[in-house]
């Protein structure tokens, strides 16, 4: 079974482009370095709720879109060598200077990251 690694983060929507730039330069390197797939989705249809939702979950301001993104392994294994490698590439290293923080479209403090492994795929 394959191994997958989600995310879901508040960007500004006016950053969209941004965040559309920087995630296809990540993208390019996490397929290089393993990854099968790299999805990412701009909110379209993400009610906030009233006890448990998307935006109540990363805090999401009336100007921001949520973002809902995944990377596709072939088993874990496979994603701990290619996040090795990945943390290690210098397209992922921010300007002399920076922090990856400092850069970002987003506020890195309120994304939400884990890693499931999969139980059905259909």
């Amino acid at each position: 079974m394959t191994y997958v690694d989600g995310y879901v983060l508040a960007v500004p929507t006016a950053r969209k482009e941004d965040y559309r730039k920087l995630a296809a330069e990540a993208a390019q390197v996490f397929r290089e370095h393993g990854a099968l797939a790299v999805v990412e989705c701009w909110g379209d249809d993400v009610p906030a709720g009233e006890a448990a939702s998307f935006p109540i979950a990363v805090k999401a301001a009336p100007d921001e879109t949520v973002v809902f993104s995944w990377i596709i392994w072939m088993n874990k294994a496979a994603r701990e060598a290619g996040n090795e490698k990945v943390m290690h590439d210098p397209r992922m290293k921010p300007p002399e200077g920076k922090r990856f923080e400092d850069i970002a479209p987003f506020d890195t403090q309120r994304m939400i990251t884990g890693g499931f492994e999969a139980i059905i795929e259909a």
